[in-house]
């Protein structure tokens, strides 16, 4: 072989070796790893501002982000839950989950083994106690008292601050079992004095516990994140990062919102304690002609007792001053178009409602979807599908998207002002009223979701949960 053939081979060997070396070297990052297994797997806590299980499937706020981060990706979404905090960040370390949703606090403490990502809602820790007990109307006052919270929560964090920087005195209990139902049923039941929770899980729980209040808040406005691991590929994390400047601006993040806390403000004390006690006195009397209806109608039970309770309070013989009667407080014109004779007969009446809504929910553009398209026919149910129809034009002639709830209920009490009534064509509406009764349901919903919930149910018959045995005191620093 003369030197001109061997410098030919040399170099094509070099070259060779060269492309081996680079094709080797490149292996795909996470987000192409997760796109061939077709799946992503997040952990979570279960819990009503998280992730939770009904009969009718898989829901949550947490829950819903998640699922919408999965489709931007373009796999499926796998739920991973976590028995505590402790054992979620644990999933993360172990590459067990891509990260956790869980409503997590964005903490100094935890930014050493996590990376999260921008936040997408500001809570405030707050201490809760129970009406008629003790009440601390200061931090000094929480060292007076039995205080428990969850452990490796930010919560005990802010705790340990302030024993160290102002109350050395301050003790309290803390478990990694304890979930924020357990808190707060041991505080209603007057197990311990005080707890402290995130004020959108309190927003959240307040209406099953109404002997509950805020003392106050321990801490001003606190970023909630998802979590991922630290990690020099931070390919899924750069992802997510793009899904929330997306869920920015076109409205995921406030659709979200709005569905799960945007009807929280409902049911007040007062409110909460009357459903509590008509829902113990008269719902088992009706719940079989609930059931029956709905499987009749394709609808949940639940849905249809929260809409008799906004309009009769579950009585049989409820009438208006308007001649709408009945537990369903059917018009005698509608009554008639749905082959009701008896509207003061509890089965016709509610078979009745059922059909109506069923009715009116089939009216709207195909282009709704739900929950939209539910909150909307019962806005319908209440102020006429014409005035609906009327509130819908006018919020996309302002710009608004009119197959949005949240967007539409802003626009239906503009009926009853004469500057865009006039611009209708069905006119004058109490606009207002809708929005109240469809927000209302919304509340009667939840509850009687988490009542028909086995793990809530037993949680809220238990007249006392016992401690922990894996609970643990922190001793004052004196």
């Amino acid at each position: 072989m003369n030197n001109r053939t061997s410098r030919i081979f040399t170099r094509l060997f070099i070259s060779l070796l060269c492309l081996l070396t680079i094709t080797g070297s490149v292996r795909p990052n996470t987000v192409e790893k997760i796109r061939s297994q077709g799946e992503i797997v997040v952990t979570t806590r279960n819990s009503p501002t998280t992730y939770f299980e009904d009969n009718i499937g898989a829901t949550g706020y947490e829950f819903e982000l998640a699922k919408a981060f999965a489709d931007y990706l373009g796999v499926n979404l796998v739920i991973k839950q976590a028995d505590n905090l402790s054992d979620l960040y644990k999933d993360i370390e172990r590459n067990d989950a891509a990260f956790a949703a869980a409503g997590l606090t964005i903490t100094q403490d935890k930014n050493k083994w996590v990376r999260f990502s921008t936040p997408y809602m500001q809570v405030s820790q707050q201490v809760i106690y129970r009406r008629g007990g003790m009440r601390p109307k200061q931090v000094f006052d929480l060292a007076k008292g039995q205080l428990v919270v969850t452990s490796d929560s930010s919560h005990a964090l802010q705790l340990r601050e302030l024993q160290g920087r102002k109350i050395p005195e301050l003790t309290w209990s803390e478990s990694p079992d304890f979930e924020t139902v357990e808190l707060l049923q041991m505080v209603a039941t007057g197990e311990v004095d005080f707890t402290v929770v995130d004020s959108n899980e309190f927003e959240m729980l307040q209406a099953y516990y109404p002997n509950l209040a805020i003392a106050f808040d321990l801490t001003g406005a606190q970023p909630l994140a998802w979590a991922f691991p630290q990690s020099r590929d931070d390919s899924l994390f750069q992802a997510a990062e793009s899904f929330f400047r997306n869920a920015q601006t076109n409205g995921l993040l406030s659709e979200v919102r709005e569905r799960f806390y945007g009807h929280l403000d409902q049911l007040n004390y007062v409110g909460a304690k009357r459903f509590q006690k008509q829902t113990a006195k008269k719902l088992n009397k009706y719940d079989d002609l609930f059931q029956h209806a709905a499987d009749e109608h394709n609808l949940d039970w639940r849905l249809l007792a929260a809409m008799s309770y906004q309009e009769s309070h579950w009585n049989p013989r409820a009438k208006s001053f308007t001649g709408v009667r009945g537990m369903m407080m059917l018009t005698r014109r509608t009554a008639k178009e749905l082959g009701v004779r008896n509207r003061l007969d509890p089965k016709q009446s509610i078979d009745g409602g059922a059909a109506y809504l069923v009715k009116l929910r089939k009216r709207l553009p195909k282009n709704i979807q739900e929950p939209d398209r539910t909150w909307m026919a019962l806005a319908a149910y209440n102020v006429g599908y014409g005035h609906l129809t009327d509130a819908r034009k006018l919020t996309k002639k302002d710009g608004g998207d009119n197959s949005r709830w949240m967007d539409v209920k802003d626009y239906l009490p503009l009926l009853s002002q004469k500057r865009y009534y006039k611009q209708t064509k069905h006119g004058y509406a109490r606009g207002s009223e809708p929005v109240t009764y469809v927000q209302n349901i919304r509340r009667y919903f939840d509850v009687l979701v988490w009542n028909d919930n086995p793990d809530m149910e037993l949680a809220l018959e238990n007249e006392s949960l016992q401690l922990s045995a894996d609970i643990r005191v922190i001793p004052p620093l004196l």
